[in-house]
């Protein structure tokens, strides 16, 4: 029996050290980021309260794989060590043990609650939108994103420029001509729809990927925390130029926000324009 334990050990050891090796070459790109950065590893940094929820499901996930892994891993080894051929010359011929299957029954039953009870937290999260303060609309064509804000008599289409257009710093397949302009710690509820095949609207960073389905309207929502570009794609292969079609969010304070409606010339700002110079009869 201390041979296979020293033999464990050294399995591990070997496995500390190449996890080590794996970390050091990989260091660079482990940061966090708000944009697809090349070699990324892992999510994009969160921005609302949703992805930071996905990203809390994404950790308990990944240390109950890694549990059971780890089990798999040791019970295999011993199995192999302790009914080698030279300990076990006679092999045995048990057909069932009662206990044994209550338990590999039991267990991943108790392991699939443990699982479902933050998923479905995190459905109801995700799908329920309070008190929205601002709607957009964004509806997908062949191969474009056309956005609406509903409640200030604004749309305009939004195209990928492209790459012989780009200025400097402008990212290559993300940037667009208009993009969408948002403020941040505000309720925002985004609905998406589409004109001729199936969409999907979907920005990592806010945990968000909705599919946009013509004739039907879906509701997603987001609260940004951070200011910024925020950039996204569509995530449903809709036809030949589907990778040229990107969603990019420019979250402003909330007043530059209402100076952006201002010059887009929204509701709000001609009632405001209104009273602040009546007409003289």
């Amino acid at each position: 029996m201390l041979d296979f334990w020293e033999y464990i050990k050294k399995m591990f050891g070997m496995l500390h050290r190449s996890l080590a090796l794996i970390f050091l070459v990989l260091f660079p790109v482990l940061g966090f980021c708000t944009e697809p950065e090349p070699w990324q590893f892992g999510f994009q940094d969160a921005a609302t309260p949703v992805m930071e929820k996905v990203n809390e499901l994404h950790t308990i996930l990944l240390w109950v794989i890694f549990v059971i892994a780890v089990f798999v891993a040791a019970l295999l080894l011993y199995t192999g060590w302790r009914f080698h051929e030279k300990r076990n010359p006679i092999p045995s011929k048990t057909t069932h043990n009662t206990l044994i299957e209550v338990i590999w029954t039991v267990i991943p039953v108790v392991i699939l609650i443990f699982i479902g009870i933050p998923s479905l937290r995190l459905i109801y999260y995700m799908d329920k939108v309070d008190e929205p303060e601002i709607t957009i609309k964004a509806i997908g064509h062949q191969w474009y994103w056309e956005y609406e804000y509903p409640e200030e008599d604004i749309s305009f289409d939004s195209y990928m420029i492209k790459t012989a257009d780009l200025k400097p710093g402008q990212k290559r397949l993300l940037e667009v001509d208009r993009p969408v302009v948002l403020p941040v710690n505000t309720n925002i509820r985004i609905l998406t729809t589409s004109a001729d095949v199936i969409h999907s609207f979907g920005v990592p960073a806010f945990g968000i990927k909705q599919d946009s389905v013509p004739g039907r309207l879906a509701e997603v929502w987001a609260r940004i925390t951070k200011t910024g570009n925020y950039y996204g794609q569509c995530y449903e292969i809709c036809g030949m130029n589907h990778s040229f079609m990107p969603i990019q969010i420019k979250v402003v304070s909330r007043e530059e926000y209402d100076q952006w409606i201002k010059e887009k010339g929204g509701k709000k700002a001609k009632a405001d324009a209104s009273k602040n110079n009546p007409t003289k009869l």
